[in-house]
């Protein structure tokens, strides 16, 4: 590198200079990220000393959306670092990457700790709070959301409450952490490497191809499949050798609780711990319902009746569901969860003539992109451009630019598809940039991202991916789109920026779209041939919808359950974390569970991911969706009026108002779970 090491200025510490000022990934180096967190603590402290020592009354501008005009783009110092580094924790991280979060979580901890228990800076948004000029509904909101933020943070806490509060939160984070990395270094520790070529039986040559793709990047001979998902759910699918699913299964769900330095038993039991002590003191009876005052649902009585709702009304389906399974397994032994997926598959193609490699070849990753983002134009005119210009974090990364139907530039749309060493599994959307509008009247657009671990290409084949990859493209999507069309003010109540039950509408509800033929005649082509995904293959999918779909759905309320059962504990958890598993989910399973396997040591998202007492959101959300979607079943699925009003009234409001006042504003009313039933074919039980 030519470049003068002296004279080289910190990317972070100036205008990027890209296209849209997008992240300049490629010139970042690891030295610069601690740099630029320090810097910005500083600097976040000498703006708040200087708002703390301002002579003049506290207004709403002075205190609540105070910025320096000689200090812009620079306050945000800490916010601006922060987002890149820890986006690339999950998506892009290596072992010095790993040891630099450990080192600088309990700093930042500590920071946001000494900004929000700043008795000299709550005075003020205090008075502000109850003396203010007369605001607009979105400023009501900023003020309310930074008054209660800092209440719940401990603001109002005595001397000897908030050194404890200090220690809980700190430990806490640190603890999400290591739970995040151990759960990193179990999942790629593992690999099942077959060399056997019978071993591979049953196999889809799609599944062989890309583990014999994954062996030669190990440069080892035969095959190696991994934890990852597209590697783990083909195998668990279609491989006829039990012993090696068996293998794979277990190998699956008991990560990290090994005896080794990546247990994670007494990590959750810890973090459980640490939240309900935070809630109480704070002054709530348990974590969830410190968590729940903010929620649609509003209180944990109103979770826990959705959750048996759900029970009530799909389990009389789901165990015939397993009956059924049974029967058709045709069996002498007791079926195991590693042979579920296996004979579920078995049945699926006798009762529908149908499985996801039939429909493989028709979703080709090219295809089903120029498909999302058609969909995207055919709903509300909005185009997309790939820019090479624009820096990626990773040669797999494509960047695009996003217009909007009048041609203005709406957002960077960033898109990361396949699994690789240093991601964490599973898929979600982040951004780099949320929306705003700047003091000289500038609507600061989004840079969005999508994250994912898709089948990868091979030698032989592009990436070819399931109808359920599509769903989960969709989902994601979804979620950019909430992201993209933000239209706010102020940054923190922008795009997703909005209740936890209520984040999931919007990327569930494009799901919806994923079994449209309307919308698969619009990319869904065979990859060699060219021809149309067949109306036969379609109508197989559509009558297929609903396969398994209860089980589906007790699944997801079991997780629920889980949650809520960690996260309403008034007392101190000191239960062994199996056992208490085993039971708090035990209304939702059907069938004899194993004691020798764990999930609350993997499950991210109520450990680690924001998700703690809030994973009924998924299920909350779906009677949203599905209620939202049966107004565009209606009116058209490409209705580009119903869509336009989506837009306005639920995509890009963020966090600015009530997610119910936004929602009947769209949809008339409130939902109801009416739709949700119809959609699943459930009928609901009479008493």
């Amino acid at each position: 590198m030519n470049e003068n090491t002296e004279k080289r200025i910190n990317p972070f510490f100036q205008p990027y200079g890209t296209p849209h000022d997008a992240v300049p990934f490629d010139r970042i180096r690891l030295e610069d990220y601690e740099e630029a967190f320090m810097e910005g603590i500083r600097r976040d402290n000498e703006q708040i000393e200087k708002t703390i020592n301002n002579p003049a009354k506290p207004t709403f501008d002075n205190t609540i959306i105070n910025k320096d005009d000689d200090t812009e783009g620079y306050y945000d110092l800490l916010e601006r670092v922060s987002t890149v580094f820890f986006n690339l924790l999950s998506a892009e991280t290596n072992d010095d990457m790993d040891a630099l979060a450990q080192k600088m979580q309990p700093i930042l901890t500590q920071h946001a700790n000494d900004v929000r228990l700043n008795e000299r800076l709550f005075e003020r948004i205090k008075y502000v709070h109850r003396h203010h000029r007369k605001l607009t509904p979105e400023e009501k909101m900023l003020l309310d959301n930074c008054y209660d933020g800092f209440v719940r943070s401990g603001a109002l806490l005595d001397k000897e409450g908030k050194d404890k509060l200090r220690q809980l939160t700190e430990e806490a984070s640190m603890l999400s952490l290591q739970f995040s990395q151990n759960l990193l270094k179990e999942n790629k520790a593992y690999t099942l490497h077959i060399t056997d070529e019978k071993q591979l039986d049953g196999l889809p040559q799609t599944a062989i191809d890309a583990a014999a793709e994954e062996a030669r990047q190990q440069e080892k001979e035969g095959w190696i499949f991994t934890l990852d998902f597209p590697s783990y759910s083909p195998f668990m699918t279609y491989s006829t050798q039990r012993d090696l699913r068996q293998q794979l299964y277990m190998a699956k769900n008991t990560e990290c609780i090994h005896d080794n330095e990546n247990n994670n038993l007494e990590i959750c039991k810890r973090i459980v711990n640490l939240r309900r002590e935070i809630a109480q003191l704070l002054g709530f009876r348990t974590y969830a319902d410190y968590v729940l005052k903010n929620r649609m649902a509003g209180n944990v009585k109103s979770v826990y009746k959705l959750l048996n709702d759900l029970i009530d009304a799909y389990k009389p389906t789901a165990e015939k569901e397993r009956e059924e399974l049974k029967k058709s397994a045709k069996v002498d032994f007791e079926l195991e969860p590693w042979d579920t997926s296996f004979y579920s598959h078995k049945l699926q193609l006798k009762k529908y003539n149908l499985d996801a490699e039939m429909l493989r070849p028709y979703f080709q990753l090219d295809k089903v992109i120029d498909g999302v983002f058609g969909l995207a134009n055919k709903l509300y005119g909005i185009s997309f451009r790939e820019n090479k210009d624009i820096p990626v974090y990773h040669p797999d990364v494509k960047a695009y630019e996003v217009f909007d139907k009048d041609g203005s530039f709406l957002a960077v749309f960033y898109a990361d598809f396949h699994p690789r060493k240093g991601k964490q599994g599973g898929a979600w959307m982040t951004q780099y940039q949320g929306q705003f509008i700047d003091k000289k009247g500038e609507n600061v657009r989004p840079h969005v991202s999508v994250v994912m671990n898709f089948t990868k290409p091979t030698k032989e084949k592009p990436a070819l991916l399931t109808l359920g990859e599509v769903e989960t493209f969709l989902h994601e999507f979804g979620h950019s789109l909430h992201g993209m069309f933000a239209n706010t003010r102020f940054e923190s109540l922008s795009g997703t920026n909005v209740w936890w039950d209520f984040v999931e509408l919007p990327s569930q509800f494009m799901e919806n779209f994923a079994v449209e033929k309307e919308f698969l005649r619009t990319f869904a082509f065979h990859y060699e041939t060219g021809e149309p995904l067949p109306d036969e293959l379609i109508r197989r999918i559509v009558k297929s919808r609903n396969y398994m779909a209860a089980s589906a759905c007790l699944r997801q309320v079991s997780f629920g359950l889980l949650d809520m059962a960690y996260y309403t504990k008034k007392d101190t958890f000191t239960d062994d974390i199996i056992p208490f598993e085993k039971k708090a989910w035990k209304k939702a399973i059907i069938g004899k569970q194993r004691m020798d396997t764990c999930m609350t040591v993997q499950f991210s998202h109520i450990m680690a991911g924001g998700y703690a007492a809030g994973y009924y959101s998924y299920k909350w959300a779906e009677v949203l969706d599905a209620d939202a979607f049966s107004v565009f079943k209606k009116e058209g699925i490409f209705n580009q009026q119903t869509a336009q009003r989506f837009r306005d009234e639920i995509l890009s409001k963020g966090g600015t108002e009530n997610p119910m006042t936004l929602y009947k504003r769209f949809r008339g009313g409130e939902p109801t779970i009416d739709a949700l039933l119809k959609r699943n074919g459930i009928k609901r039980q009479t008493k």
